[in-house]
């Protein structure tokens, strides 16, 4: 079974690695030739853990999964790397790792979160439509369609 955790700097590396993997299928997903996720470093993850909320999912002590959590304000979140190793994707790790998420921005009485994803990323696009995000809106600010989704909370 699996459990989801607030990351610790030990988790770095695991982290790194599976945000590599998680982005290397996104551009796949995506139609698209880069992201700047592929070219994240150890010390963007340190400062990310200092300064966001960051979660990792783990079994039998390897961490399978990340994501992180901005707040921008006292009412919004904006959820980022957001990824689970491909292993253990479709065993509910996501699901729970958002479930935490959710419980979390409750807890600090955040009332919307919101994320980009490609919107050619059906089965992402999918993913959060289950999980109660809708889109708010599209760019192509990054070069490609991006949907802003976005997830009341209050």
């Amino acid at each position: 079974m699996f459990e989801v955790r607030r990351a610790t700097l030990e988790d770095v590396d695991s982290i790194v690695k599976i945000t590599q993997e998680a982005f290397e299928k996104y551009i796949k997903l995506a139609d698209i030739k880069d992201t700047p996720a592929l070219h994240e470093t150890r010390e963007q993850v340190i400062k990310d853990i200092d300064t966001k909320i960051v979660y990792v999912a783990y079994i039998n002590n390897q961490v399978v999964g990340s994501m992180r959590i901005e707040l921008i304000d006292k009412e919004t979140a904006y959820l980022s790397r957001f990824g689970v190793n491909t292993e253990f994707q479709n065993l509910g790790i996501g699901k729970s790792m958002m479930n935490s998420l959710d419980m979390e921005l409750a807890e600090l009485k955040v009332k919307r979160v919101m994320l980009h994803t490609a919107s050619k990323a059906t089965s992402l696009v999918r993913f959060y439509y289950n999980r109660g995000f809708y889109i708010d809106s599209t760019t192509k600010d990054k070069g490609y369609i991006r949907a802003l989704l976005i997830k009341d909370l209050a």
